[in-house]
C-alpha cells in the first residue's frame, strides 16, 4: 500500500471513529509499527492530527485569540455566514454566541429584520447596535479576553433564564463522535445553557473545524439542529448527515 493511500485511510478512520491505534492500523496495512509511527508523525506534522501514546486523535480545534482568528480563512466565514443569515425569520428570538463567523452572520443580517438578539458576544453587540429593526441584549459577566465573551457564573444564570427560538452556535471543535468541544471550561458552560434555552441550534463550521476536537466536550452532535459550512466533499459530511443533522453547503 502506497504511503499517501494510508494516510487517507488513516483520516478516514480517525474521522468515523474519533481514534486510531498504531497496532490496528500496522496489523490492517500489513506494515511495521515504525511505518504506522512515521505515517502518524507526518500526518501530525502536517496538521491533519494529533499524536498521542499508541496512536492518534482528532487535531485539535482553532484555540487563536480573536484577531487572530478574525484573519483566518475570510471567504470562507463569510460564504457560511451569508448562507446562515438567510434562516433567521422576524420575530424572532435568537441567540448568537461568540466566534468570529457568529460575527460575520451578524453584519450579514437582512436590513429590514425585526428580532430580538440576546448574545454573550461583545463584538456581536457592537455589530447590531446601530440596527433599528433589532433589538440587542448582553449578557453580562465577566469578559473572557481571548474570546472576548462573557463567562462565569451570572452569564450562565442569564443564559439559564432565555428560550430562544434560534441559536448561531461558535464552533471550535466539531466531531461526529466526540462531539462539540472548546477549550475553556466557563465557555463550556455558557454553551450549554444556550443550547438548552434554544429551539434550533445551527452550528457555523468552516471545513478546518470539522473533525476536530477541544479538551471540554459541550455536548453530543445530536444537539445540533442545522450544520452550515463551506465543506464541499460528501465524504467529510456523511457522518453528519448520518446523524440527522440538516447539512446546509454554503
Amino acid at each position: 500500500m502506497l504511503t499517501e493511500e494510508r494516510h487517507r485511510r488513516i483520516l478516514d478512520h480517525l474521522l468515523v471513529q474519533g481514534r486510531v491505534l498504531s497496532s490496528d492500523l500496522a496489523s490492517e496495512f500489513r506494515v511495521s509499527p515504525d511505518t504506522v509511527r512515521r505515517d502518524l508523525r507526518e500526518l501530525d506534522e502536517a496538521g491533519l492530527l494529533r499524536r498521542v501514546h499508541g496512536g492518534a486523535l482528532p487535531r485539535r480545534g482553532d484555540t487563536d485569540p480573536v484577531p487572530v482568528r478574525a484573519r483566518r480563512a475570510p471567504e470562507a466565514k463569510a460564504q457560511v455566514a451569508r448562507r446562515a443569515a438567510q434562516i433567521v425569520s422576524d420575530g424572532q428570538v435568537v441567540l448568537f454566541d461568540g466566534g468570529t463567523t457568529t460575527v460575520e452572520v451578524a453584519r450579514a443580517l437582512p436590513e429590514r429584520l425585526h428580532a430580538t438578539v440576546v448574545t454573550n458576544s461583545l463584538p456581536i453587540a457592537i455589530a447590531l447596535a446601530d440596527r433599528a429593526g433589532i433589538e440587542v441584549r448582553v449578557v453580562g459577566g465577566r469578559v473572557r479576553d481571548r474570546s472576548l465573551v462573557t463567562v462565569g457564573a451570572a452569564a450562565v444564570e442569564a443564559l439559564s433564564s432565555i428560550r430562544a427560538d434560534l441559536l448561531f452556535l461558535g464552533v471550535c471543535g466539531l466531531h461526529p463522535e466526540i462531539g462539540i468541544s472548546v477549550e475553556d471550561a466557563e465557555e463550556c458552560e455558557g454553551k450549554r445553557a444556550m443550547i438548552a434555552g434554544a429551539a434550533e441550534v445551527v452550528a457555523l463550521a468552516d471545513h478546518d473545524k470539522l473533525g476536530t476536537a477541544l479538551p471540554f466536550v459541550v455536548a453530543p452532535l445530536t444537539a445540533v439542529t442545522t450544520l452550515v459550512t463551506d465543506a464541499a466533499e460528501e465524504q467529510s459530511l456523511g457522518p453528519y448527515r448520518a446523524l440527522g443533522i440538516e447539512v446546509i453547503q454554503a
